[in-house]
């Protein structure tokens, strides 16, 4: 039988209304698997998502109510869930985690991974950003075998570090995961191109649920969240609005193109 997956990323506008945010996350995932999604992406910043320095919601656990909710979801659907990202717990309680969790069909917690980049940004013309200030960094790779593939994860400006993406495929990842909050302003120019780079160097199919619109003061995010296939061709994308995207997933043809094509069996560094 073919390997394949129909996938989903989601566009949200998440705000400062957390109960608001968690039921739109909520309803893009069941219109996505009413649609024919066995795996659904929530973007970045999906509980909650204001200008720097607005006051957050106190962050949870990976075992909290938010989590749960998540964890319940994908249970009764029967589907995979990346639940985004959200405030996790720290040991420095003012600089939580921005963490991402993958959760499996039968609810179980699959994996947890914790940004390593933090935005931190003196772009002119743009909002000055600095993430640092209110995120404690992860400090772990992970790639997780999710029954239909091995997926590795990562979380918006991760995107600029290639090297982390060549880890991730070194350690089996076929999928590669970015739920973002991308600036409109960076985005316009290099959303697209960075994440049709990454598939293409690691020939990895690329998932990258997104923010969309504004979301208080002078913050933006550019939307357009998309999947990528190992080729560097987009198959599905988000153009503006809070939606869906759906696409096939084929992982023989991601095999045979890694034969076909052996860049990653042939580095020299």
């Amino acid at each position: 039988m073919r390997r394949t997956i129909t996938a989903a990323v989601c566009q949200m506008r998440s705000g400062e209304d957390v109960a608001k945010n968690l039921m739109s996350a909520e309803a893009l995932v069941r219109d996505a698997v009413h649609a024919g999604a066995a795996f659904v992406t929530l973007p970045e910043c999906m509980v909650f998502l204001r200008a720097e320095g607005e006051k957050a919601p106190e962050a949870q656990s990976i075992a909290g109510p938010w989590a749960k909710r998540f964890a319940d979801l994908a249970r009764e659907l029967g589907v995979t869930i990346l639940m985004g990202s959200f405030p996790e717990t720290a040991e420095e309680a003012a600089r939580p985690y921005n963490t991402t969790l993958l959760f499996g069909p039968t609810g179980e917690r699959v994996a947890a991974y914790r940004k390593m980049h933090l935005f931190d940004i003196n772009v002119p013309g743009l909002e000055h950003l600095k993430e640092s200030r209110a995120t404690t960094p992860g400090t772990d790779l992970v790639v997780a075998d999710a029954g239909f593939a091995k997926l590795g994860l990562s979380i918006c400006y991760d995107l600029r570090f290639p090297e982390l993406y060549r880890a991730l495929s070194a350690r089996g990842a076929e999928v590669l995961l970015v739920p973002s909050a991308f600036t409109d302003r960076t985005g316009r120019d290099h959303w697209e191109v960075l994440l049709r780079a990454r598939a293409i160097e690691n020939l990895c199919y690329v998932m990258a649920p997104a923010q969309w619109g504004k979301h208080g003061g002078n913050r933006a995010s550019y939307g357009h969240a998309m999947i990528v296939d190992p080729w560097g061709a987009v198959l599905a994308q988000v153009p503006d609005g809070e939606g869906f995207a759906l696409a096939v997933l084929d992982f023989e043809r991601l095999h045979r193109l890694r034969t076909e094509l052996p860049a990653l069996q042939a580095k020299r560094i």
